[in-house]
């Protein structure tokens, strides 16, 4: 048995969903979601056992493309978090009516395989299809049952989908280029590869474009709030909660172990890149005055950090940054979540309007607290671990690199906070607030639960990572 198994699942489970009809379509959703987490902790158990669990068979003769599924602790570490949030995410949406649900769920579950094959890819004309095929779902989701006005929806939308596939061409370029020089894309081929410090430079700025605007990194950034704000929240979810994971873990497998030459000469630029992400997005955050688009900013800020890290090939910077996106992962999910509950009682997102929720309903005050608390990094929470590791990798490049990076903890405990602040306490709220229902609490106790236990004991994690994150070090460093 093998990685292939959970693809497998995604997509059957994919066409099932849309052949069950709307009224079954959310419950088969989740069934498939839920069967292909087991399969991925079936796997990464075997994985632990010295299993073989990658898969590798011929597909085209010419060009010599194969079908390549690389599983290692890197790997499987964000499939696990693909298939753990998918559950959770559809599971959010069961109080949400959707129009042609059946649809709606089949794309969900087509996104969530797309993913997956992406984070196990490793031919790279393999990965470029997955990587197109991810783009697909989510433009329907975010065009088809996004909020707002809908010219102003279909703009948002074009735009990001406009500037993705623009970007993404560059890669596929950078792969022809690759596949005429080594005969093969596979990825173990391209790691033996000889270049030329030129050659480097194209490829990783090639690799960088596709990678910097699904990060996104600015000046990349400029589709990224308004389509978290246009798209449902279940689309602004996948976005956030683990799409966005795509480029950062692509930057880790693909870019540099195929560059590391042009990587080292242009480290201070992206790191200064990606911090001033940090700050630009604190900054943005404090004045928005809309609920989705504050945690888009917030997000914008996270990722910029969780970049930095990557790119100072550092074993530390690496780790950090994949435990941070993990870490982001569950908490962004949260909070767009809390959002979602907000909006379903009081039906706006327009932080003036609210306040005074607090004495309505107590559970989701203390639930929406820890995780503001843990999108802020507090210790005890997984974030931190996270975040301390990669501002440790910073300040072995250059002090200052992790004094402006730390500033992502200063103003974000100060936007975060005061959008608490804003939305929760106050005067009491005329209009009536249900407390969480039993769902609802499910999905927050079991998000506040994977942030507490791995931020008290992040063994597991970083030690099924940090093997693979020193092999990519020693190809950098060959």
């Amino acid at each position: 048995m093998d990685v292939t198994t959970i693809l497998l699942l995604l997509l059957v489970g994919s066409i099932a969903t849309y052949l069950s009809g709307d009224k079954l379509a959310s419950k088969v959703a989740l069934v498939f979601s839920l069967g292909a987490l087991a399969m991925s902790l079936y796997l990464l158990n075997l994985l632990h056992l010295g299993t073989n669990i990658s898969f590798i068979g011929s597909w085209i003769d010419n060009p010599k493309v194969a079908l390549a599924f690389k599983a290692d602790g890197l790997s499987m570490a964000m499939v696990l978090l693909t298939t753990s949030l998918t559950p959770l995410i559809i599971f959010s949406s069961f109080a949400n009516s959707f129009a042609n649900s059946k649809n709606f769920y089949a794309l969900v579950l087509f996104m969530s395989f797309a993913m997956t094959g992406t984070f196990l890819a490793a031919d790279g004309l393999l990965y470029y299809i997955f990587w197109e095929l991810a783009l697909i779902p989510i433009y329907f989701i975010a065009l088809l049952w996004g909020n707002g006005d809908a010219e102003e929806r279909k703009k948002a939308v074009l735009k990001f989908f406009i500037y993705t596939l623009g970007g993404s061409l560059f890669m596929l370029i950078a792969f022809a280029y690759l596949y005429s020089k080594a005969g093969s894309f596979l990825l173990e081929d391209l790691y033996k590869l000889d270049l030329s410090e030129s050659e480097q430079c194209w490829i990783f700025f090639a690799f960088f474009l596709a990678y910097a605007i699904k990060i996104p990194i600015i000046p990349f950034h400029t589709w990224q709030a308004k389509v978290y704000q246009k798209a449902p929240t279940v689309g602004t979810m996948l976005l956030s909660g683990i799409m966005l994971k795509m480029g950062l873990y692509s930057v880790i497998r693909w870019q540099l172990p195929i560059a590391p030459d042009a990587a080292k000469t242009y480290m201070p630029i992206l790191i200064g890149l990606s911090i001033a992400g940090v700050i630009y997005g604190s900054i943005v955050a404090l004045r928005q005055k809309d609920l989705k688009k504050l945690l888009a900013y917030s997000s914008l800020a996270h990722v910029g950090l969780i970049a930095a890290g990557c790119y100072t090939l550092t074993l530390d910077g690496l780790s950090g940054g994949v435990s941070q996106m993990i870490a982001h992962g569950f908490v962004i999910v949260g909070l767009f979540f809390a959002a979602e509950i907000i909006f379903r009682r009081y039906e706006t997102n327009k932080i003036a309007d609210l306040g005074g929720i607090r004495t309505l309903t107590p559970r989701f005050t203390s639930m929406f607290m820890i995780l503001v608390l843990a999108s802020v990094a507090l210790p005890g929470t997984f974030n931190f671990v996270g975040e301390f590791t990669v501002l440790y990798s910073l300040s072995q490049v250059n002090l200052w690199f992790a004094v402006l990076g730390g500033t992502t903890i200063i103003l974000g405990a100060y936007y975060m906070l005061k959008m608490f602040q804003d939305v929760m306490l106050g005067e009491t709220n005329t209009k009536i607030f249900a407390d969480l229902t039993g769902n609802e609490a499910i999905i927050f106790v079991v998000i506040i639960g994977f942030l507490l236990f791995f931020g008290l004991y992040p063994k597991p994690i970083v030690d099924l990572v940090t093997p693979s994150l020193k092999e990519i070090l020693e190809v950098i460093n060959k």
